[in-house]
């Protein structure tokens, strides 16, 4: 029963991981060969009253509470910009996919308690956490990019942005990795002395 659990998880997250990549691919193409708008959010005038003086570029609508900006005719940058802002955790989500579907693909092949096993899970965990941090510098750093490039007075540093819960969720899974590691090498050990 519990290996036809893992097998079915297994093959889902599989199929996951190739419905992100397909989605990364997809957004990216059809994202790029778009001609609308670029819109993106910021939170730099929300406290103000700035009614018709914004400081924003050429080509560039601001809502009325000026907190989303508008370029019509986006450059290329703009949109690559704005692609920052999905992309990233696309992918991402992908590489996490295939790295669990590999992870549960170990058990069903050696077992749960297995050095493979451990260092899947030790792999994972650090990809996650390490992927979280980059993932959100990079739609951090896209999305103030792009807010700069519509508002040439608002000089915003790169944020870091994204569920940074998931930076304890993949050191808890690099914790649980090195426990597994010394339980299977103790393993060993007490078999061998048998």
């Amino acid at each position: 029963m519990n290996m036809r659990l893992t097998r079915t998880l297994a093959s889902a997250t599989l199929a996951l991981a190739m419905l992100c990549g397909l989605a990364f691919i997809g957004t990216g193409a059809t994202h790029m060969l778009d001609d609308g708008a670029v819109c993106v959010q910021t939170g730099f005038w929300a406290n103000s009253s700035l009614e018709h003086d914004l400081p924003i570029g050429d080509g560039v609508k601001a809502s009325s509470s000026a907190t989303r900006l508008c370029q019509d005719s986006p450059s290329v940058g703009q949109r690559a910009a704005d692609l920052g802002g999905e992309l990233p955790w696309l992918l991402f989500g992908a590489l996490a996919l295939f790295l669990f579907s590999r992870l549960l693909k170990g058990v069903l092949l050696q077992g749960p308690f297995t050095d493979p096993v451990s260092r899947r899970l030790s792999v994972l965990g650090w990809f996650v956490t390490s992927g979280t941090l980059l993932t959100g510098l990079v739609v951090g750093w896209s999305q103030s990019w792009l807010v700069g490039s519509m508002a040439p007075m608002v000089g915003s540093g790169p944020t870091l942005s994204g569920p940074l819960v998931l930076v304890l969720a993949g050191l808890a899974a690099v914790i649980m990795g090195r426990i597994m590691r010394e339980g299977v090498r103790m393993r060993e050990d007490l078999e061998g002395t048998i």
